[in-house]
């Protein structure tokens, strides 16, 4: 038996959480010997029924991971534990973890202290433990290996897709004020308060809006769009919509932004691509690999190499038609059963290699 830790259903719906619900998903429909279980306080009851998740143990958050779930485990005959986020037991060997990327080290502004804190001092811990690891991008494995000095071979790329409410859908006529879209959450490397300085920089007569979805979290540092807005009219914040509503604004959007410093993977352009919404995104990090030849690139860190990336999108149809072909065809790439089947091989790997006795000892 396989034991997925499933702590990401009593936390909010992000990238990190996004990746571990949907590769659990795929990994029920494709295995029998996987067993979910989680901490009190499930936030998505649709999903742990569907998982068939068990609560054990009485604690939340990090003690539950550090402290339950390894007891739990050992009291089970110390099976394998699979952990899909970008934590796990620290005082348990048998397992496979997941780390998403080095944000945290990049930018340490993006995070409170506590957090980022927290993260430094676990991570290099959880690494020496780990049996294998998974990660979501090749600009990640160089990364967690170079800065951890964790050997590459030892980390297995398993990247990210879409969810099933993000299709071409329905296309309905564009109405009311063509717009340009950015989801994220307001952190520091997300690069809102250049995105913003760029948008203003767009003519004042020219009849477009800037529309961003998302919101803060405790363990994020944050630009303060609010205020930022309050100076344009013609930026509006959505706040957190719901997936159907999102697809939505994708699929009206005339161009959706990602002017991110640092991610990991980046999930929102792939998102519009596959609503068919052009992208035209920051050329650092991860995207390059991601979006390939897809996306219209700026340098995120020039306030006007963004403004003439939104100009030429605004007045090129010509243009947004090519980005909006490739965004198709570019997220054919990407299919969460395609990864959940790359984690299915991990599992029966380490299974196959670990003795009886060894995971008696962990």
């Amino acid at each position: 038996m396989i034991i997925v830790n499933s702590r990401f259903i009593t936390q909010d719906l992000r990238g990190v959480q996004r990746f571990a619900e949907c590769i659990s998903l795929e990994l029920a429909a494709l295995r029998t010997d996987l067993r979910f279980v989680s901490p009190p306080g499930v936030v998505r009851p649709d999903v742990a029924k569907r998982l068939n998740i068990e609560i054990i143990g009485t604690r939340q958050g990090q003690r539950w991971e550090q402290w339950d779930l390894p007891n739990w485990l050992r009291a089970q005959g110390n099976p394998l534990l699979l952990s899909l986020c970008s934590t796990a037991p620290l005082r348990y060997a048998n397992q496979i973890v997941t780390h998403h990327d080095i944000n945290y080290v990049r930018f340490p502004e993006s995070y409170s202290w506590k957090f980022r804190t927290s993260y430094r001092c676990l991570i290099p811990l959880l690494l020496k433990r780990a049996s294998s690891l998974i990660t979501v991008s090749a600009f990640s494995k160089q990364e967690i290996s170079r800065f951890y000095r964790y050997p590459e071979d030892s980390i297995s790329v398993v990247p990210n897709a879409v969810a099933a409410a993000f299709t071409l859908g329905d296309q309905a006529p564009v109405t009311g004020t063509p717009y340009l879209l950015a989801v994220s959450s307001p952190s520091y490397h997300k690069n809102f308060s250049r995105l913003l300085e760029a948008f203003a920089a767009l003519p004042r007569d020219l009849a477009v809006e800037l529309r961003i979805v998302g919101d803060g979290h405790a363990v994020f540092g944050q630009t303060d769009l609010a205020t930022l807005a309050a100076q344009d009219p013609r930026v509006k914040l959505l706040g957190r919509i719901d997936d159907d509503e999102l697809a939505r604004q994708y699929r009206q959007a005339t161009a959706f932004v990602f002017p991110s410093l640092y991610e990991g993977f980046g999930i929102p352009p792939l998102e519009a691509q596959a609503c068919g919404c052009p992208v035209i995104s920051a050329n650092t990090a991860s995207l390059p690999e991601v979006l390939r030849d897809s996306a219209h690139y700026f340098d995120p860190h020039d306030v006007s190499s963004i403004t003439q990336a939104m100009w030429a999108v605004l007045l090129d149809p010509a243009l947004r038609a090519a980005l909006r072909a490739k965004g198709l065809a570019n997220i054919q790439r990407f299919s969460w059963k395609t990864s959940a089947g790359k984690v299915s091989e991990l599992l029966d790997a380490a299974l196959a290699a670990t003795p009886k006795a060894t995971a008696r000892a962990a």
